[in-house]
């Protein structure tokens, strides 16, 4: 039987001789539902442990991370800066931007330099998106007007004149143009040539250390195989993960899915490894994380 470290938020627990119970987070969205549609649909062995599955926007579940409430969660690499304490990133899971990402929008094709004095509404503060958007004004986030808004009402805060320039994630990287705005800067391309090709890491999914190595190596293969099922039966995969597809038809979700569900997804490999280290060191060199902060390249577990 696993050993767990007591800790005040942990939600696994042992009841008789039933499974490990292991809360999951992660995005309403369908990329993360089609990663994790095997484990919600039953399609694969999980041994000793069941998932519970949470499904919260990612500033949420930053949010909650940064509280150690979930087992295993989706985080952005932005708040896992924050987290190495309690957290370790696991080798599969990766939602990267290779040549995209998210998008910078407005009403108007405004340039860098007007962005910057412009009203920004941002999908959360804790985001990759949020960070990758500093690192290309080349600003701090004290020196730009912004205002969180959920991800998914960031059109609707232009259209009500809230902001004059949105920060696109998710579904919205394939819909702004039906929503009467303008693409100012596409993050992802950006920093693909910034960086000579590198892809911009946006998520991960990061598991408590205090499980110990037993079951973070055991649920790491498990959720790699999820991934792994979902690519195989891709077509069932969708379908599962349709309900979640704001806006999106068929051939939008999946064209969506495999933009974030993929061999890097499967494993970060060196040019994602790569990415995340160049990411979190140029933040790093800016002051916009702490200097204590992680950005050795993840290891596999």
């Amino acid at each position: 039987m696993p050993q767990l470290l007591p800790h005040s938020f942990s939600q696994a627990f042992w009841a008789g001789n039933k499974k490990m119970k292991l809360t999951l987070g992660h995005s309403p969205d369908p990329d993360d539902a089609f990663m994790f549609y095997a484990l919600a649909e039953h399609k694969i062995p999980t041994g000793e442990y069941e998932f519970g599955h949470i499904l919260q926007d990612i500033q949420t579940l930053n949010e909650r991370a940064s509280r150690a409430e979930l087992d295993i969660t989706a985080v952005s690499i932005h708040a896992y800066a924050y987290l190495t304490r309690d957290y370790a990133l696991l080798p599969s899971g990766a939602s990267m931007g290779d040549n995209y990402g998210p998008m910078l929008v407005a009403k108007h094709p405004f340039s860098k330099d007007e962005i910057r004095k412009k009203k920004i509404a941002v999908p959360g503060r804790m985001t990759s998106a949020f960070l990758a958007m500093l690192l290309y004004l080349d600003a701090h986030e004290n020196e730009l007007d912004w205002v969180s808004i959920p991800f998914d009402e960031i059109f609707q805060a232009l259209h009500r004149g809230e902001a004059e320039v949105g920060l696109l994630i998710h579904e919205g990287q394939l819909t702004y143009q039906n929503e009467g705005v303008h693409l100012c800067e596409d993050l992802g391309k950006w920093w693909f040539q910034e960086t000579c090709g590198l892809p911009l890491p946006l998520g991960g999914n990061a598991i408590r250390r205090s499980l110990g190595e037993k079951v973070i190596g055991e649920v790491s293969a498990i959720l790699t195989e999820s991934i792994r099922y979902g690519l195989a039966h891709r077509d069932a995969g969708v379908t599962h993960a349709m309900p979640l597809g704001r806006g999106l038809d068929r051939v939008l979700a999946d064209h969506f899915i495999g933009m974030y569900v993929n061999d890097l997804t499967l494993d970060y490999g060196e040019r994602g490894r790569a990415g995340i280290t160049e990411f979190l060191r140029r933040a790093k060199n800016a002051s916009l994380i702490p200097q204590t902060a992680e950005i050795a390249p993840i290891q596999a577990i």
